[in-house]
């Protein structure tokens, strides 16, 4: 499985701290390797957010897979990403 950024969800991340990225970016590259990613992912309810979401640490990376893609929509800090922007 690959991924890629979708909208806003590219700004979020370069606007993180340059540790955290580089945290954020090791834990998808690990996820993405895994025979299945979906294994470390957690089934949203609220789909505004996206279908699933990984968690790095106290960062979450809310997601949709399409085509064997994940569509990253949201970076944010946990307690910031539940929040209604």
């Amino acid at each position: 499985m690959y991924y890629t950024f979708k909208g806003k969800s590219a700004d979020e991340f370069s606007d993180l701290p340059k540790d955290i990225q580089l945290q954020i970016m090791k834990k998808l590259k690990f996820f993405m390797s895994s025979p299945d990613p979906l294994y470390f992912a957690e089934h949203l309810n609220n789909f505004d957010l996206g279908e699933y979401r990984f968690r790095v640490g106290d960062y979450r990376v809310s997601f949709d897979v399409e085509n064997d893609t994940a569509k990253i929509l949201k970076v944010a800090h946990r307690k910031d990403i539940y929040n209604k922007k």
